[in-house]
């Protein structure tokens, strides 16, 4: 099984731990992350990762993200496909960057792609052969 989680999924640890949400998905999160250090899950990556990590402010967030490269089987750089698939997910609703991930994703071959954006999964249920759904419900579905 391979996933990709999108930058929104990576800097969940970091945000605000006040609201339950956050709370529940930053433990999915951290879930996921040990399933794929303990070779259950597979990670895809993508040069979109890189771009959109680069301009994070905060060094430490920044690192910490950087080193789960290490961990990915895949990583994706911009090609042709990735771009076309895009357009058609850009169509959908969907803002540019994501639509470039969740491409990325695809061509990577993920089975799940995991974002805590609520509009994303929810324009792109069923699309493209590719699961869209938050950490949260991937760990309770995935168990």
């Amino acid at each position: 099984m391979r996933v990709y989680l999108d930058n929104c999924c990576f800097n969940r640890p970091f945000d605000d731990q006040t609201q339950t949400r956050v709370r529940l998905e930053t433990e999915a999160k951290l879930d996921i992350q040990q399933r794929i250090k303990d070779q259950k899950i597979e990670l895809a990556w993508s040069y979109m990762l890189d771009y959109e990590n680069v301009a994070n402010p905060f060094e430490e967030q920044r690192e910490a993200i950087a080193r789960w490269k290490n961990a990915a089987v895949a990583d994706v750089e911009e090609t042709a496909v990735v771009l076309q698939q895009a357009r058609e997910i850009v169509d959908r609703g969907v803002r540019a960057n994501d639509a470039l991930h969740v491409a990325c994703a695809m061509a990577a071959g993920c089975d799940f792609f995991l974002t805590t954006d609520d509009l994303v999964v929810k324009r792109l249920r069923g699309f493209g052969g590719i699961v869209v759904m938050g950490p949260t419900q991937f760990v309770i579905e995935v168990e």
